[in-house]
């Protein structure tokens, strides 16, 4: 069983960690100030829930078969970037807003679905995540405490609900920014290809990551 000053300090450096910049509340931010705060929380479950498939896979020691493979490694931050500039060439290409703050094609907005699908794919095709897990919850796991897997299971729980409580917070700031910003067809264009460019470049960052 993790001890109370464990769970505390791991609690507080996760929440720092995921306010850090990063592709994950890069995306959130981005996403959330387009399309809206509910769009946005629907990205950060999809997120959240790529972290319990990175929690189970470090727990069940599949992470360190992957870590081992440079293959996997390379081939999954190639699809994860790919995936990235698809989004990126998206939101540059979306249509711009009229004079009275509506789009001028007829574009449908995201799903719940889709956001959380775009959350969970961006998550899980960034091996670093992987990568990160696998070096940052043994630091916290002890043989003194209990079952090994069980600690990590607890630990990536807690940094789930911390992203989740960090990024749901910067999806709602960011969403309601982005309404405002969006009443005026030149600020939605310039958010739209400032969007396009975050993505772009996050997607050249991680194409370009080594291990």
């Amino acid at each position: 069983m993790l001890s109370q000053q464990v769970v505390f300090s791991f609690f507080g450096l996760s929440v720092l960690l995921a306010l850090a910049p990063g592709p994950d509340n890069l995306f959130v931010l981005t996403l959330s100030a387009l399309r809206g705060p509910r769009a946005g929380l629907w990205v950060v479950l999809g997120l959240c829930s790529g972290l319990v498939v990175h929690t189970a896979a470090v727990a069940l020691g599949v992470a360190a078969l992957f870590a081992a493979s440079p293959l996997a490694f390379t081939a999954l931050k190639f699809v994860g970037a790919a995936y990235l500039l698809y989004l990126a060439w998206g939101a540059w290409n979306t249509p711009a807003l009229s004079g009275n703050g509506t789009a001028l094609d007829s574009t449908p907005g995201l799903t719940p679905l889709q956001a959380w699908r775009r959350g969970l794919v961006m998550n899980l095709t960034n091996p670093k995540v992987v990568l990160f897990f696998l070096a940052f919850l043994p630091q916290f796991c002890s043989p003194a405490q209990g079952h090994l897997a069980l600690q990590t299971l607890a630990l990536g729980g807690l940094f789930i609900v911390a992203a989740g409580i960090t990024f749901s917070s910067l999806a709602l700031l960011a969403g309601s920014l982005g309404r405002k910003l969006q009443t005026s067809p030149r600020l939605h264009s310039w958010l739209q290809r400032g969007a396009g460019a975050v993505l772009a470049g996050l997607a050249l960052k991680l194409a370009l990551t080594t291990r």
